[in-house]
């Protein structure tokens, strides 16, 4: 058979069965990118004789004799397809795992199609960008900006991969090829809570190219957490490898590696396990009560109270909350209730790992290779200098790949075998068995003087851990930080992370926070409407203002530095642009409009311990060399990096060579999480450049013989004096001297600064059907100086637009057995296109007091007030509160029936 493949023929045979998406990457054309593997992400999109098909659910059998083009034959980098070019320059793109499918589908527009990119872009997906950077990409819309030497920093210059991303020559986890490569494959429980009685893998091994067939017994029996933080002991050691005792449906029960994908999967079919079925509990309030079925040991060190399943719970009060209700005028309580989420991050987890020199390498696909290092030399023995784990660039997170859950199993693999071996989650898995949000039940009591004034705030958590502990003590932490926002003498609250026999929960942008922002803001405004007082009034009256104390669970000291004003500024720029006459028009008679408003404020690190080292090197070309481990996915940590050196090194960002996320050319790095890639890893960027900028003035003064006051960075060289000194010439002087420029710093992340947001929403409801039509949506932010504009606003409308599925399309569907009943895309509906609208965004002119060039990081809370802003509109269109999501037509048709009186519930 014979095929085309961008101007190249192949005389290749498919295997039986197979999609053009993997065939066509078999043969290197690695811009075809596996999102879903079922016709719904577009990610894998590429032309068919012109035409854009998903590669995915194309048989490779019907190229034969066609014409296939890929995204790396559209255009190269030194000739680019305009609109490649277009998304270069808009940037089109964030973690650009979409960008190749989402190109080769707009590249073939009519005009016609433009005019109409809802329907035009139904069958691509984007879970970063919030889309309308997309839209600007495909209408020649550009952002970017050209840097003058030692300005790059308030510039939106281009990421330095953009190029290799819109061309398909980014390499992300999977992209590669290695000889002798192995696949795994797991098999998963069906039983949510069961006891293994025995395992039989003889029909497994027989299966032609099964090499093993791994099960608890086979594994080290040492307890960790899967979760990822600097310091380990603030998430539980309650998880095995592998165990003989499965907590949730889609927990691994053995592992198969095989010559292919498919061998592997047939190894599990046939695996025989007999399993002893047990008791399960899947509601958190059901598993404290007494004699519901436990699922850790009672000698477990690790779980606070084993016998009611609660892994920690925390009590704090400030003041006294009874006499606070005994002042007040108005009394507000109310229960709310936030479900699952999942990241549908488009790049599923995965991980390969091989043996070179001796020594284990693992590529993967995470937040933190430094921690992965870590916990793979724990389970596995291994010194720190016999093994390295790097990541490429990764295609999405979002909390996500906080984790460690694919590379302990090719670790293990690969040093059984010594050979390659590769496991890459299916979509499927990444909804059973990665970790979503937390479900999160919060009962707000408010109590109130009749001009507003708050005097009591009491809150009682109740979050769904899941089967396993990791991330659930810590993001319990982190949701009382909610009942911050205001000032209150009078503060209560209790909160309860609980074991259930359900997926277990994990990080996910907001951490910990999103829940009770829900819970919190919409309780801020039943209040207001009680007292007859406005919304954004009420707020006004109540937000914590500098000098105030950030009192949530005790009033003991903090590292948190709060010396401004930005979360007033930010409510009263949303308020004043919700004033403005709406963009949105409202559709009809039968439409109800409302306004909503919501807000919060975000610590800028996690209060554990976070810790990031950069390396800044004056290489021999004269080109600057930045080595740090923070890891790219979308977030634009290595733009920002980039444009902090340049500043600090009086250059352009074209002159510094960025090198990251690899535990054996860089220095350690807690990870990219919690906004900590920019406040942190930003800080060690910026002290590390400038002291290699100090080293390299000090040495240009005594080479040229004048005083260190009169020399400059000058892009490619050193002004002494008015001479122009080339770093060349520099470099040239130092080496027989055996002097290199070269500098390291590490920074921490302590102390932490404080970001504000605002979200308005203008909404219109329909009547009859409970359609909800987005209007006017805008979000004011609070994030310092801004390190890159165009950056800014991507993260912002990219963390607005997970807010709106949130709210109002993902719905996480598990039945009476603690399964999941849609997992894939197309069922859990993440946003398209035509569900997100343009997101005004607003940026407080301010400055940090800690963050690097006196910026914060912002990406992490924009998705805090989303939920609640659009509740609270919801309520002010249709009289009727909803305190639980996602607002879902169903659920809202239900409720505003007209001529009908529903109590709130």
């Amino acid at each position: 058979m014979t095929y085309t493949v961008n101007g190249r023929t192949f005389d290749e045979e498919p295997h039986p069965g197979q999609c053009l998406r993997t065939f066509v990457r078999s043969l290197g054309h690695h811009g075809v990118k596996k999102g879903c593997d079922a016709g719904d992400c577009g990610a894998c999109t590429v032309w068919l004789d012109g035409d854009p098909v998903h590669s995915c659910i194309t048989p490779a059998f019907r190229a034969e004799g066609r014409e296939v083009t890929t995204i790396e034959g559209l255009g190269s980098p030194d000739d680019l397809h305009p609109v490649q070019r277009q998304f270069r320059d808009a940037p089109g793109f964030q973690c650009g795992f979409c960008t190749a499918g989402m190109i080769m589908t707009s590249a073939t527009f009519t005009d016609a199609q433009k005019a109409d990119l809802p329907r035009a872009l139904k069958g691509n997906l984007c879970r970063c960008t919030g889309y309308r950077a997309i839209e600007d990409a495909v209408n020649g819309v550009a952002a970017i900006e050209v840097a003058e030497p030692g300005r790059a920093v308030g510039t939106s210059v281009g990421a330095p991969a953009a190029t290799d991303v819109v061309t398909g020559r980014a390499r992300f986890t999977m992209d590669t090829e290695i000889e002798g490569l192995l696949h795994m494959k797991v098999l998963h429980s069906p039983h949510a809570h069961a006891r293994i009685v025995s395992i039989d893998r003889t029909a497994a091994l027989a299966v032609p190219g099964v090499h093993r067939v791994y099960t608890w017994k086979d594994v080290p029996r040492k307890l960790y957490t899967t979760a990822i933080h600097t310091d380990h002991l603030v998430d539980p050691d309650d998880t095995y490898i592998l165990d003989d005792t499965v907590r949730f449906a889609g927990q691994r029960v053995v592992a198969v590696v095989a010559d292919t994908v498919g061998a592997a999967e047939e190894g599990c079919r046939r695996v025989v396990v007999e399993y002893d079925v047990l008791p399960a509990v899947f509601d958190p309030e059901e598993a404290m009560a007494d004699g519901a079925p436990q699922l850790h040991g009672s000698d477990d060190p690790f779980v606070q109270d084993p016998v009611r399943n609660i892994l920690l719970e925390l009590h704090g009060e400030v003041g006294d909350v009874e006499a606070g209700f005994a002042e007040a005028d108005v009394i507000h309580e109310g229960t709310y209730f936030t479900p699952r989420v999942q990241h549908a991050h488009l790049e599923t987890h995965g991980s390969i790992a091989w043996m070179e020199d001796g020594r284990l390498h693992v590529r993967t696909s995470s937040q933190s290779p430094s921690i992965a290092k870590v916990k793979l030399a724990h389970l596995f023995d291994l010194r720190p200098d016999q093994l390295r784990v790097f990541c490429e660039r990764v295609g999405g997170a979002f909390g996500g790949k906080q984790e460690v859950i694919t590379e302990d199993l090719v670790a293990l693999a690969t040093l059984d075998t010594r050979r390659p071996v590769s496991l890459e989650f299916t979509r499927e898995e990444e909804f059973t068995t990665a970790s979503p949000r937390h479900p999160m039940k919060l009962t707000v009591k408010l109590g109130a003087r009749a001009d507003g004034t708050l005097t009591a705030f009491q809150v009682r958590n109740v979050s769904n851990t899941g089967a396993y502990g990791n991330h659930g003590g810590e993001t319990l932490f982190a949701a009382g930080a909610a009942i911050s926002t205001y000032r209150c003498l009078n503060k209560k609250f209790d909160a309860y992370s609980v074991y259930t026999n359900t997926v277990p929960s994990g990080a996910l942008r907001g951490y910990g926070m999103t829940q009770p922002a829900f819970a919190v803001e919409s309780a801020i405004t039943e209040l207001a409407v009680a007292l007859g007082i406005d919304p954004v009034e009420l707020r006004r009256r109540n937000i914590v203002r500098p000098g105030d104390s950030l009192v949530a669970i005790d009033d003991g000291p903090d590292d948190v530095v709060f010396g401004e004003d930005g979360l007033g500024q930010c409510i009263d720029l949303v308020d004043a642009a919700l004033g403005r006459t709406g963009n949105g028009q409202v559709p009809g008679e039968d439409w109800l409009v409302g306004v909503g408003t919501a807000c919060g404020l975000h610590e800028t690190a996690p209060p554990t311990e976070h810790i990031s080292e950069a390396w800044a090197t004056l290489g021999d070309d004269g080109v600057y060399e930045l080595a740090v481990g923070t890891v790219e996915f979308g977030e634009g940590t290595s733009t920002a990096h980039v444009q902090i050196a340049a500043t600090q090194l009086g250059t352009t960002p074209s002159r510094v060579r960025l090198v990251q996320s690899d535990t054996d050319r860089t220095g350690f790095d807690t990870g990219a999480f919690a906004s900590a890639g920019l406040f942190v890893a930003g800080n060690a960027v910026s002290q590390a450049s400038e002291a290699l900028r100090t080293r390299i003035l000090a040495f240009a003064a005594a080479h040229t013989g004048v005083d260190v006051a009169s020399c400059s960075m000058d892009d490619d060289a050193v002004l002494c004096d008015g001479t122009r000194v080339p770093l060349t010439d520099l470099l040239d002087a130092a080496r027989p001297r055996g002097i290199r420029f070269t500098e390291a710093r590490k920074a921490y992340g302590s102390p932490r600064s404080v970001v504000s947001n605002a979200h308005g929403f203008r909404i219109a409801v329909h009547r009859v059907t409970g359609e909800i039509r987005i209007l006017d949506s805008v979000q004011a932010t609070d994030a310092g100086v801004i390190i890159n504009p165009v950056q800014v606003r991507g993260q912002i409308e990219g963390g607005v637009a997970q807010g709106i599925g949130f709210v109002l399309t993902e719905n996480f569907h598990v039945d009476d057995n603690g399964v999941m009943t849609n997992p894939n895309l197309r069922n859990y509906r993440i946003p398209t296109f035509a569900d997100i609208p343009r997101t005004e965004v607003l940026l407080v002119d301010s400055s940090d007091s800690v963050g690097p060039m006196r910026a914060k990081g912002m990406a992490e809370c924009c998705i805090n007030p989303v939920a609640p802003a659009l509740a609270n509109a919801l309520e002010d269109a249709t009289g009727v509160r909803f305190r639980e999501l996602p607002l879902t037509p169903e659920r809202i048709y239900s409720r505003i029936g007209e001529n009908r009186s529903v109590p709130t519930t």
